[in-house]
């Protein structure tokens, strides 16, 4: 299954203001990563705490539904509908929220599922990854997040392990913002869809936001096929966040699908 069967199927230069618009961007309420009441991965704060935090994110604590978990390469195959996208290049507009950088997507780019649409808001990065195969992490994480007209959520999860320098990142990793609320723009124009590998079977299972509000409802697909990037590049991503990954939550009684053969 390659990304021409599936119609691309489904998380730099010299920055300097310019002065063409700020892309439209994708309203997605709880998915700023940013609140008013401080969390944190570790300590009083850390994910252990986030349903105590505030009132709001009792899901956190309560939730039969939540995410990150452990994926199982002897999930439950079965012929799933195929996931396509629609991704269009977006100019550079990279912000640290305090908790991982975020890069804004403009407006016009697509993932769909039996015939549901869903809009692409952003994508933002996690060290290690927060989802696990067989109990095994992986070095990073790309959470591609997505909303369609409904409000519903869907989240395309890629895994990236310690291999070849990735050329994709390579365009903008050495400017990553350094310090929470700084942002990086340019006239730079990057498309997700390179980012994604060549085989894009995944995992599907119904799940949460990993960052409080920890809603619930989420639709997951995580590529079974994971991504490299090379190890000065997850260092340069470990250096501004050494952990930024919730710990893998309790299945209950959910089940993963995958048509990964």
């Amino acid at each position: 299954m390659n990304r021409f069967l599936l119609t691309l199927s489904i998380c730099s230069v010299v920055f300097t203001s310019c002065e063409r618009p700020t892309p439209p961007k994708i309203e997605v309420s709880g998915l700023d990563l940013h609140h008013d009441i401080h969390w944190s991965y570790d300590g009083p704060t850390g994910p252990s705490h986030w349903g105590e935090l505030n009132p709001e994110w009792i899901l956190a604590k309560s939730g039969k539904k939540q995410s990150p978990i452990n994926l199982s390469k002897s999930s439950q195959t079965t012929d799933l509908p195929i996931l396509t996208a629609d991704y269009q290049a977006t100019p550079l507009n990279l912000t640290n929220n305090g908790h991982t950088i975020v890069q804004s997507y403009s407006e016009g780019s697509s993932a769909s599922i039996s015939g549901n649409s869903y809009q692409l808001a952003q994508f933002h990065f996690h060290h290690t990854s927060e989802h696990t195969v067989d109990g095994n992490y992986f070095d990073m994480e790309c959470h591609l997040v997505h909303k369609n007209e409904e409000g519903n959520l869907l989240v395309v999860g890629v895994l990236i392990k310690a291999g070849k320098e990735n050329e994709f990142l390579k365009q903008f990793w050495s400017d990553l913002p350094q310090e929470e609320g700084k942002s990086s723009t340019a006239t730079l124009q990057i498309n997700v869809e390179d980012l994604l590998p060549d085989d894009l079977s995944y995992y599907h299972y119904q799940g949460s936001l990993t960052t409080p509000p920890c809603t619930e409802g989420v639709q997951w697909y995580v590529l079974s096929d994971p991504i490299e990037a090379s190890v000065g590049q997850i260092a340069a991503f470990s250096a501004i966040f050494p952990k930024n990954n919730r710990p893998v939550q309790n299945l209950f009684d959910r089940k993963v699908v995958t048509n990964d053969e």
